[in-house]
């Protein structure tokens, strides 16, 4: 039997309350596959305790994490730190650290659930993000602090490789989907070195994959696509910044940011890979019992998927869907189920 060690860091807010449940739910589909089996151990790298030590993680937290199948991720993120310490605190740091440079955010409207598009049935796409350099790469600075004349820039940097290698993947990923459709989303109309150079190594890529469709569209653009057009989009590749934006507009046409999931992926497995639910920690539901654990159930199954055990993943995707059919909804969905009711709802269904 196989046995795979999942690094479970709650983090912050509802992070700590969803990935509680999606923890129950891994355990009860382990028990029931009875192919594999989990070994979850939790860390309370937190924004708690970065007011109580001064630091999210340890000096060594990477190298703990390395020893790891996969990491289960909540949320990070505090009303008593700014975002930007506890974003680069904790997760930018695993993501980097780690070269999970393929972030894969799928989105489709779930049975039962309703877009707030009328034609939101259309909506199947997979958004691929650079996840390791651009607009996040944390270049810059600020001089002249606090006086006058003070000067902030943010650079962005944008490699060659970095732009090739997750094309790549989002080739890869759009050859493996039944309408082989990839659009690259770029601002090369006005951010012309960076994007421009997007361009050029998404048309050099192409050349190798002759049998995938591909489109350029401004990012601009592609949100009015994404809500008057939905079926115009399939795969989506596009770079940390955009594809951040972009994939919560696409959560939220799915019905809920609580049932949107995440991989951050380092493809070529010499890191272990995160998994985390797209919504946040969400401070304003936070410890009400009413966080929607959705997406951190999709997310176990992506993580489930990316470790071999697709039977597994499946099934769990079947349970998610066969609940949200029968409308087992949290509020954000606009029912009055609690979060541990789905959670029951989910493991009866598997």
């Amino acid at each position: 039997m196989k046995r795979y060690r999942i690094a479970s860091i709650p983090g912050d807010g509802i992070g700590v309350e969803v990935i509680a449940e999606g923890e129950k739910v891994l355990e009860a589909l382990a028990a029931k596959e009875r192919g594999f089996s989990l070994e979850l151990m939790p860390f309370d790298w937190s924004s708690e305790r970065y007011l109580r030590t001064g630091a999210y993680m340890p000096d060594n937290a990477l190298e703990i994490l390395r020893k790891f199948d996969a990491i289960l991720f909540g949320a990070v993120g505090a009303p008593n730190v700014p975002d930007h310490v506890s974003l680069w605190g904790l997760r930018l740091p695993i993501c980097q650290g780690f070269d999970q440079y393929a972030n894969v955010r799928p989105s489709r409207v779930l049975p039962g659930i309703a877009s707030p598009l009328r034609n939101g049935s259309e909506i199947d796409w997979v958004i691929v993000r650079e996840n390791t350099e651009g607009e996040y790469s944390g270049s810059g600075g600020r001089v002249h602090t606090g006086l006058p004349e003070e000067v902030a820039t943010e650079v962005s940097v944008f490699t060659r490789k970095g732009i090739e290698r997750v094309h790549r993947f989002a080739f890869e990923l759009a050859k493996s989907r039944p309408r082989k459709h990839l659009t690259l989303v770029t601002k090369s109309n006005a951010q012309r070195h960076g994007m421009v150079l997007w361009d050029e190594v998404f048309h050099e890529v192409a050349k190798g994959y002759p049998e995938v469709r591909t489109d350029r569209v401004l990012v601009d653009a592609v949100t009015t696509r994404m809500v008057l057009k939905p079926s115009a989009l399939d795969t989506i590749v596009a770079s940390n910044l955009h594809a951040d934006i972009l994939s919560d507009l696409a959560a939220a046409l799915s019905g809920s940011l609580g049932i949107a999931p995440t991989a951050n992926l380092n493809p070529e497995r010499r890191f272990p890979s995160m998994f985390e639910p797209i919504h946040g920690s969400a401070f304003d539901i936070a410890g009400k019992g009413v966080a929607n654990p959705i997406a951190t159930f999709w997310t176990a199954a992506m993580m489930l998927e990316h470790l071999g055990e697709a039977r597994a993943a499946a099934r769990l995707m079947t349970a998610i869907e066969r609940v949200t059919a029968q409308q087992v909804f949290t509020p954000d969905l606009g029912g009055s189920a609690r979060t541990a009711d789905v959670t029951a709802a989910v493991v009866a269904a598997l």
